[in-house]
C-alpha cells in the first residue's frame, strides 16, 4: 500500500479560482499542510479538515511533516499558491521524498499564466537575457507550421550561455489523454521536433534529474 501525498496548486487561492481537481483532492484529504498564509486562504472552504502549518523558512520541515503524516495512513495534501511546480513546493517534495520511498507523490496543477502572441525579436531578446541570467525557462507553443525552426533557434541562443548538458524536459498534451514527457539535454533538445501541444522546460545550472523528474533546488536546504 503506497502512501499518497498530493501537492496541490490552489491558484490565486480564493474560492472559485481553484481548479475542480484541486478542490476534489482537498475534499478527499484528511490533512492539509501549508505555509500559514495559504492555509488561511482555504480554511473556511474545508472546515472539517486537520490543518498543519509552518512559517516561512521552514519548508523542509513542512515537507517532512507531510510525508510523516502520510506514513501514518492519512491522505495528505501539501498546498501552494499558484501552480505547485512554478515557485511551489513540488521540487522540494521530490527532493525530500527520496527519504520516504514508501510514499507516492501526485502533483495537482494550479493555474498559471499562458503566453501571448509575441514578435520573434522580443522573444529572442528575452530568451538571451534569461539564458544569460541562468533562469529556468519555459516555452509555450514552441513550434507550429510557420515557426517550425523556432525551438532550434532558441536552443542555439541559449547554448551561447548554457552548457550542452543542461537538463531540459518536454511534455506533450499536458493534462490530456496521451500525455507524454521526456527528459533530455539542451544539446538533444535542439534537434528535437516538437509541436504546438508541447511545453518545453529548460533548466538552469542547478537543475538535475531526480527519479525521472526535472528538479531545480531552490536553496531551502541551505536556510
Amino acid at each position: 500500500q503506497m502512501n499518497r501525498v498530493y501537492v496541490v496548486g490552489i491558484g490565486p487561492g480564493a474560492g472559485k479560482q481553484m481548479t475542480e481537481e484541486a478542490r476534489e483532492v482537498l475534499n478527499a484529504c484528511d490533512t492539509i499542510i501549508g505555509y500559514t498564509v495559504y492555509v488561511d486562504l482555504v480554511k473556511e472552504q474545508f472546515p472539517e479538515k486537520e490543518f498543519l502549518t509552518t512559517p516561512m523558512k521552514q519548508e523542509v520541515k513542512r515537507c517532512k511533516m507531510a510525508f510523516e503524516e502520510a506514513m501514518k495512513g492519512k491522505k495528505v495534501a501539501m498546498i501552494c499558491s499558484g501552480d505547485a511546480g512554478v515557485y511551489g513546493m513540488a521540487g522540494l517534495m521530490y527532493e525530500v521524498g527520496v527519504e520516504f520511498p514508501k510514499a507516492e507523490l501526485e502533483i495537482v496543477p494550479g493555474i498559471s499564466l499562458s503566453d501571448l502572441l509575441t514578435p520573434w525579436e522580443k522573444i529572442e531578446k528575452r530568451v538571451r537575457a534569461a539564458a544569460m541570467a541562468d533562469f529556468v525557462i519555459c516555452l509555450y507553443n514552441p513550434s507550429s507550421r510557420k515557426r517550425h525552426d523556432y525551438l532550434e533557434k532558441a536552443c542555439n541562443m541559449m547554448l551561447e550561455y548554457k552548457a550542452e548538458d543542461t537538463i531540459c524536459g518536454i511534455v506533450r498534451q499536458i493534462g490530456r489523454d496521451g500525455q507524454e514527457s521526456r527528459i533530455l539535454t539542451l544539446k538533444e533538445l535542439k534537434d528535437t521536433e516538437v509541436d504546438m501541444f508541447t511545453t518545453v522546460f529548460i533548466g538552469n545550472e542547478q537543475t538535475q534529474e531526480m527519479d525521472g523528474h526535472m528538479v531545480t533546488p531552490r536553496g531551502y536546504r541551505d536556510v
